[in-house]
């Protein structure tokens, strides 16, 4: 059984829904039901027996474009886990290309940085490659670049507290820095906190980074490590934007694509297209009045 959730246009929502049923079933698969939820009046959620995710996910990208999806092979629950990307995804900037303009090299940076996110690069060596141009940075810099532009994107404050509240563990993993990275987590709540260490000195950026480097293999390897950790039967939910996140969002429970690159869109479970990040929480069936709101 396949379960498929879906936020669209509501004035469109009767006629798409017809076309996506004639096509489903012009596959030979069978619609056993479809209806809008009853916690989440503005979610509708499709019910096929003897489909595939692929095909359905086709189906509904075309009938329903500019929406927000979520699909299953399985009943959906509220996950234990949450395990996200920082840039681009639970902040609206990249913080490497932000901190790059006060050096005077934001559209270089940022050129190699969607690149990389496209994933027509390799990871590491394009950020070491983006880190070096910002040798002799002054610190101040990322202070100054996180009160003036880095903000958490709509949505994303209600989503963290929200699941916390249901007792899911939320972690935030980003190829960017703990420089940005930890002030985030703890505006927005997260538990855990991964990410990549500037080098510094004497209060200037050296160029190079300190230690490993959290590339797309470190943030599966942190999803996967978390979920043996809370043991039992864990439902985990991934989220992020670039190509450096498809690993960790093809072996979570739901992976989720938030405004995402192509790549990383075709590889996930569902993609929120249309609403901010509180239409993750429409999609797991939580009802609105059981929102924590803090954005």
């Amino acid at each position: 059984m396949i379960i498929a959730r879906l936020i669209a246009d509501p004035e469109t929502l009767g006629d798409n829904l017809s076309l996506a049923m004639e096509m489903i079933e012009a596959r030979d698969w069978e619609v056993a039901g479809a209806g809008m939820l009853e916690s989440c009046e503005d979610v509708l959620e499709l019910e096929v027996v003897e489909g595939n995710p692929a095909g359905i996910r086709e189906i509904l990208d075309q009938c329903f474009p500019d929406s927000d999806v979520l699909l299953s092979e399985g009943a959906i629950e509220v996950p234990n886990l949450f395990v996200s990307d920082m840039d681009s995804t639970m902040i609206g900037q990249e913080c490497i290309d932000e901190l790059a303009d006060f050096a005077g090299l934001k559209d270089r940076i940022a050129a190699i940085t969607e690149r990389a996110m496209q994933g027509e690069l390799d990871f590491e060596s394009a950020l070491r490659e983006r880190v070096g141009l910002l040798k002799d940075l002054p610190e101040s810099a990322i202070t100054q670049c996180l009160d003036e532009r880095i903000r958490p994107v709509p949505g994303a404050r209600t989503l963290v507290s929200t699941l916390k509240a249901r007792g899911c563990h939320t972690v935030l993993v980003t190829g960017g820095f703990h420089s940005f990275a930890d002030p985030v987590a703890e505006l927005l709540g997260f538990d855990r906190v991964v990410g990549n260490r500037l080098g510094l000195h004497d209060g200037v950026l050296t160029g190079g980074l300190v230690g490993g480097i959290v590339d797309s293999s470190v943030k599966k390897k942190v999803l996967l490590e978390e979920t043996e950790r809370l043991g039992g039967e864990v439902f985990s939910l991934a989220t992020g934007d670039g190509a450096n996140d498809i690993p960790m969002i093809e072996v979570a429970s739901y992976g989720l694509a938030y405004r995402a690159k192509p790549k990383a869109r075709a590889a996930a479970d569902g993609w929120i297209d249309r609403g901010d990040l509180t239409a993750i929480l429409s999609l797991l069936g939580v009802p609105r009045s059981e929102w924590v709101l803090a954005d």
